[in-house]
């Protein structure tokens, strides 16, 4: 009897607890205040509203998963908000809506935009990833685009310490600079916090009898604040961008330099970067000289960055660097080139860099040592001696280039063996590899999307892609059909 009650009570506690379950899915469904959108709803819902955040995701992304619970947090504080603050997301990974991703450029996961006026104005949110600070931000993001600072207490709540913030002074709140600031708020909200104020007294730095109208950017580097009286659209824009980098932006481990790294390399100028050792006795005097170039050249295209060895590790195995060289000055073009100094003194940066404006300083090649011994079926191809064994060798190469990592070009890795092994007996075909990791490649030659990315070099010069299935057979067809045979040469057919 007792064994007849036990199983009552168990299949009991599983229908309580299989109910309980269901009620908790039922009103965590009512409750989700993230609304999912698709192609299907999308213009619809954004049309319909003044301000929408969007966040593209995918459902494999780590960063998507760690900001779901907060995402979904800050919506359901923000859906009491008044007005409401509307929180969507889109799953780009959807087939349906690939093209939805594709019209708002979105290139990694997760991409976040700030759609005002129904989505006429696209902005790229730029805030922080914790629900609080999310609901902060984004209650300034939907309120007005500039706040009113009527007293020292606004002014020094707006400002802060650590960013970069804008404040027009005017005589009075109308005008045509009082519209143009407006419009620069409007259009900039996203990457700055801006106020205005009838009274430049109670702003912490700065002439305070000026009456206006002047724009005064605030900044917690250089001269701390910088007044501008150009109130033209496009001066203003300028002034904006030029005065809110550092002369010398500073890459270590202080988290709040880090939106100013992102600046850094994300603007279009060449980049002057200089790693150190912060903790060395010559940081200081090659900081020093290090500014004083910076403020020489900067007005010139090229934005400058001092980096501490101690958080530059991933800059170090990017451009191929090694300790040993530091201190160290290496300026990047846009196109890929690069220019090293090594083992830098103080007094070597202003000449060095001259002598590279004068055009007088080669290029650096990230390289891998050429190979002593290269007499595997697939030769390994490094920087320094592809000019030899691909463009002036005069043979039929092909060229894989790889990246160590990749699932695919493991897998081709013994098919191109076996086409290896298949020409050996030919001694006008190569076949080669080059880790795209650990060598520059010439951009202009070899268009690399990802990898595995394969490309053939005739003996006479005629470049093409292959593209074809990964199979011995494929690969042989292509060489067979691409290559440039002399007469008296067997083709590796007659030889399988």
């Amino acid at each position: 009897m007792a064994h007849h009650n036990n199983n009552r009570v168990s299949i009991w506690f599983l229908f309580v607890s299989s109910l309980l379950s269901l009620f908790a899915q039922i009103s965590s469904a009512e409750k989700e205040f993230v609304l999912t959108l698709d192609r299907s709803n999308f213009s619809d819902i954004v049309t319909k509203h003044n301000f929408v955040v969007v966040e593209f995701y995918a459902p494999w992304c780590g960063h998507c998963m760690k900001l779901a619970p907060e995402y979904e947090k800050a919506a359901s504080i923000l859906s009491s908000n008044d007005p409401p603050v509307i929180l969507a997301k889109v799953d780009a990974n959807e087939e349906k809506n690939r093209e939805l991703a594709r019209q708002f450029q979105v290139q990694g996961f997760p991409t976040i935009k700030i759609l005002r006026n129904g989505g006429k104005v696209v902005q790229d949110y730029k805030g922080p990833r914790e629900a609080d600070d999310i609901v902060d931000y984004l209650k300034k993001q939907s309120g007005p685009a500039t706040a009113e600072i009527k007293s020292a207490d606004d002014a020094s709540a707006l400002i802060g310490k650590n960013k970069v913030v804008i404040v027009g002074v005017f005589p009075k709140f109308s005008g045509e600079e009082y519209e143009n600031f407006n419009a620069l708020a409007e259009k900039l909200r996203s990457e700055y916090d801006f106020g205005h104020t009838l009274d430049a007294k109670y702003l912490p730095r700065g002439e305070s009898s000026v009456t206006g109208p002047v724009v005064r950017l605030f900044k917690p580097f250089d001269e701390l604040f910088v007044d501008s009286h150009d109130f033209h659209m496009e001066a203003l824009e300028k002034f904006v961008a030029e005065s809110s980098v550092p002369v010398v932006t500073v890459f270590n481990n202080d988290p709040s330099n880090h939106p100013f790294v992102v600046k850094f390399f994300d603007n279009p100028n060449v980049k002057a970067m200089m790693f150190v050792n912060f903790t060395a006795d010559n940081a200081d005097s090659l900081k020093l000289k290090f500014r004083e170039s910076a403020e020489q050249y900067r007005q010139q295209g090229v934005s400058f960055l001092v980096g501490d060895l101690e958080a530059s590790q991933g800059a170090f195995q990017y451009f191929g660097l090694k300790e040993n060289q530091v201190p160290l000055m290496i300026i990047q073009h846009n196109d890929g080139k690069k220019f090293l100094k090594t083992n830098v003194e103080p007094d070597h940066i202003a000449t060095w860099l001259k002598a590279y404006k004068d055009g007088s300083v080669e290029p650096f090649k990230k390289s891998e040592p050429i190979p002593e011994v290269n007499n595997e079926p697939v030769k390994v191809v490094v920087a320094d001696n592809l000019q030899d064994i691909v463009f002036n060798s005069g043979k039929n190469v092909l060229l894989e280039i790889y990246a160590p990592w990749c699932g695919h070009c493991k897998k081709l890795a013994p098919i191109l063996e076996e086409v290896a092994v298949s020409y050996q007996s030919n001694p006008d075909v190569i076949i080669a590899k080059l880790d795209a990791t650990a060598n520059d490649i010439p951009r202009e030659t070899f268009e690399v999307q990802g990898y595995p990315t394969v490309y053939f070099r005739s003996a006479s010069g005629k470049i093409s892609q292959y593209d074809g299935s990964r199979t011995k057979e494929d690969i042989i067809d292509f060489i067979e059909k691409n290559r440039d045979k002399a007469d008296q040469q067997e083709s590796v057919k007659d030889e399988l």
